[in-house]
């Protein structure tokens, strides 16, 4: 069983309508990054130069042809660099200017036909208009996460591809706030499935709750 699987306990995660909002039974205080303002950037062909290195397999047969390139899910671009410029004839509005550094694979073939991959990063700027809060002692940040790919593209020399792709840019205006937010409280965590549950092994361990408790005052 899962949240999900066979369960219909009522306190669990879901899809809610109105009656349930009946069964709020607490206010809770949670540490959490409240977004103000978000936006999507989409742009299809742009032209890109990318210079590679770390070449797998190594040393491959020259010359290359190109396959694709794409940012990597599991190493996400970082942000190196953010400017809030406010404007001063729209209160609470700034350009939002963004570099990004998004780590890249490229894949390729050799002359010989061997399938292989380099590495490279991608760079870009952008400049958007964002709603930024008033200044505050909780600093308002600059959040942005970039995601690139590219099917046309062709090596100029052994270690540059140039080409056209696809990027999408979402930046996001956040900050790190106290939010009292109402809740049903704790959810009641099913059994998982595949665990072998000996409950003579460790009586006291089972009989601690999962969550810590709170009394009214």
């Amino acid at each position: 069983m899962s949240f999900y699987i066979n369960n219909a306990n009522p306190n669990r995660p879901c899809a809610i309508n109105a009656s349930a909002l009946n069964c709020i039974c607490e206010k809770v205080l949670i540490e959490v990054n409240k977004v103000f303002d978000a936006c999507l950037i989409r742009e299809e062909n742009e032209p890109y130069t990318l210079t590679l290195s770390n070449f797998v397999p190594a040393n491959p047969t020259l010359p290359l042809t190109f396959v694709t390139a794409d940012s990597i899910p599991s190493e996400p671009a970082t942000v190196t660099s953010a400017n809030i410029e406010r404007i001063d004839c729209r209160p609470n509005f700034a350009n939002v200017t963004v570099t990004l550094s998004i780590p890249i694979q490229v894949n390729y073939t050799d002359a010989n036909g061997v399938a292989g991959t380099a590495s490279s990063t991608l760079v870009v700027t952008r400049t958007v208009v964002l709603f930024v809060p008033p200044e505050s002692l909780s600093p308002v940040q600059v959040s942005a996460f970039a995601y690139f790919s590219s099917q046309v593209g062709t090596f100029s020399d052994s270690t540059t591809v140039t080409g056209n792709g696809c990027l999408q840019i979402i930046i996001k205006i956040v900050s790190l706030v106290d939010l009292l937010v109402p809740t049903f409280g704790y959810p009641c965590l099913p059994i998982c499935q595949m665990v072998d549950n000996n409950a003579n092994a460790c009586p006291n361990l089972l009989c601690q709750p999962i969550y810590p408790t709170t009394t009214s005052r």
